[in-house]
């Protein structure tokens, strides 16, 4: 079981993804919040008989799948909605992710968090060993989100209004990927800090 955990963070079009992915590569258990977000709606799961509770039979399609678009929309504009979703879903999220870590035979477990900032950062994890933040320059966001979504700049504007801003997302940092540059320069970022996480892992067991 890991017993040192640290969390992967950032905003969107940050490039979480790729960090986890690499360290993954290494070795290393990464859980993700994004699919334990994806699992926990699935038909008959207790999440998204609560979501159907709270808002709407409107939120399924026909074939009783999420409606995450209906979903979006709603809870996108709207922060009660919002927080009433994050009430359902966070507490289980949360939980799945501390199983997954506390069960990893790596050296040490991450945790894929894209809205710890949004969501009580260490208050709501307190089994967070370390908290990763991957930064990048807001242009860079909004370049990447219209190259990757094709999102409008209206839209991209939206979406990072809706997050936690830079600034809050490094206060609660231990350390910090700057992955604003070439896709060259994360390589040495993530050594380093995987030699330091395996030294402190080693210190804890």
């Amino acid at each position: 079981m890991a017993s040192f955990v640290v969390a992967i963070t950032g905003g969107i079009a940050s490039g979480k993804s790729e960090i986890g992915r690499r360290f993954g590569q290494l070795g290393i258990a990464v859980a993700d919040a994004d699919v334990y977000a994806r699992t926990l709606v699935e038909p008959g799961k207790p999440a998204l008989e609560a979501i159907v509770a709270h808002f709407g039979r409107g939120m399924l399609h026909a074939d009783g799948q999420l409606d995450r678009g209906a979903l979006r929309r709603i809870v996108f504009d709207d922060e009660r909605a919002r927080h009433d979703l994050e009430t359902i879903l966070h507490p289980r999220i949360r939980l799945a992710l501390h199983d997954a870590c506390a069960a990893a035979t790596s050296a040490y477990a991450m945790a894929a968090i894209p809205l710890l900032a949004e969501g009580g950062g260490r208050t709501a994890y307190p089994w967070l060993a370390r908290i990763l933040v991957v930064d990048v320059p807001r242009d860079v966001q909004l370049l990447r989100l219209f190259q990757r979504d094709g999102s409008s700049r209206e839209q991209a504007e939206r979406i990072l209004a809706a997050q936690a801003s830079q600034e809050a997302r490094l206060a609660i940092a231990d350390d910090v990927i700057d992955n604003g540059g070439a896709i060259g320069a994360l390589a040495p970022q993530i050594q380093a800090l995987h030699a330091s996480y395996l030294r402190l892992a080693a210190q804890m067991s």
